[in-house]
């Protein structure tokens, strides 16, 4: 089940790396932002089962490592202005990051198995990866949004 679990894991960092690499050639919209968290969130009803829940302590635990871990990705994701659009600007350390924190994380899972049941551990880390997204998009989302005012009011100020 460890390794079931740790192969998607890898999948799915593969993913979100392709995925933020082919997202700097289009230009970003508030819905694209906001929309990922959204979609996670329906992976809290895993919570309904008794075999994934987790304790008060565990989820302050990981709501805190993935906040922690949401810096990293906060202080690599920034945004350009072209061609009168606004995109995502490509980092390289954004790749790095975000493989280095794949392998915490499944460093974090081979070690915390042995001593937390699987399904608690699932939860945990649900609960670390979402409280490493929302805190990350929220500040892209920021970021946009001022970005994108400065756009209207350099445009309102270069109209005649």
């Amino acid at each position: 089940m460890i390794y079931i679990s740790t192969g998607i894991a890898i999948l799915m960092a593969l993913g979100v790396l392709f995925i933020r690499m082919k997202a700097s050639s289009k230009p970003v919209s508030s819905k694209k932002i906001i929309l990922p968290p959204i979609f996670m969130s329906t992976g809290a009803l895993m919570f309904l089962f008794p075999f994934f829940r987790v304790t008060s302590a565990e989820i302050l635990e990981a709501l805190c490592v993935g906040m922690f871990f949401s810096i990293f990705l906060i202080k690599t994701s920034t945004f350009e202005i072209r061609d009168n659009d606004i995109y995502l600007k490509r980092s390289k350390a954004f790749a790095f990051i975000l493989i280095g924190l794949v392998i915490i994380r499944l460093v974090g899972k081979l070690v915390l198995s042995s001593t937390i049941d699987v399904g608690q551990l699932s939860g945990m880390f649900w609960i670390l990866a979402f409280g490493m997204i929302v805190p990350w998009r929220v500040a892209m989302y920021v970021q946009y949004k001022r970005l994108q005012n400065t756009m209207l009011n350099t445009a309102i100020v270069k109209a005649p």
